[in-house]
């Protein structure tokens, strides 16, 4: 692509990419829940995969209602360069470049470094999601987005308070 040619997306096309953040995050944080033995720290993991999971089906909710509507919102992609399919922009936005995000977790880290990275996914989907509002045509669409938000935002504060926790307790 070069430098002064714009990328543009669809809504349908966000909200897919938005789907598949969540499917990656379930993924990390199932493998991750997988390596502790600790059960505070596996359940803590486990509880972040299954809210995750909901976020996914709340923008596959989202992308369906946008199905019935009026197709003039797709870019046009003649003579311009897209982003690849959404599995790669999720890859890219949030849960890293491979095509399984949970890979990256090879079993040998530990916890500060999993729960480090934990972290900054989370902030890089509050930032997606925030910028993803900008697709949202009505305001409970916009309601359930912020909602989201809401919620990666205190999977900031589990996961920031999780470091401070001594892995012993």
């Amino acid at each position: 692509m070069h430098e002064n040619e714009s990328v543009e997306l669809s809504a349908r096309e966000v909200f897919l990419t938005a789907e598949q953040i969540e499917r990656n995050g379930a993924k990390f944080y199932r493998r991750a829940a997988e390596m502790f033995r600790d059960p505070t720290t596996a359940r803590m993991f486990d509880q972040l995969a299954s809210w995750e999971d909901r976020h996914e089906a709340v923008f596959a909710e989202m992308r369906r209602s946008l199905e019935g509507a009026d197709s003039s919102e797709e870019p046009t992609r003649s003579g311009k360069d897209f982003l690849p399919e959404a599995r790669v922009l999720a890859g890219l936005a949030v849960f890293g470049i491979q095509a399984d995000p949970h890979a990256e977790l090879t079993g040998h880290e530990d916890r500060v470094t999993v729960l480090q990275w934990a972290l900054q996914k989370e902030r890089d989907s509050v930032i997606f999601y925030s910028g993803l509002k900008d697709f949202v045509k009505d305001a409970a669409g916009i309601g359930k987005v912020d909602g989201i938000i809401t919620e990666e935002m205190r999977h900031i504060r589990i996961i920031a308070q999780a470091m401070g926790r001594d892995p012993e307790e």
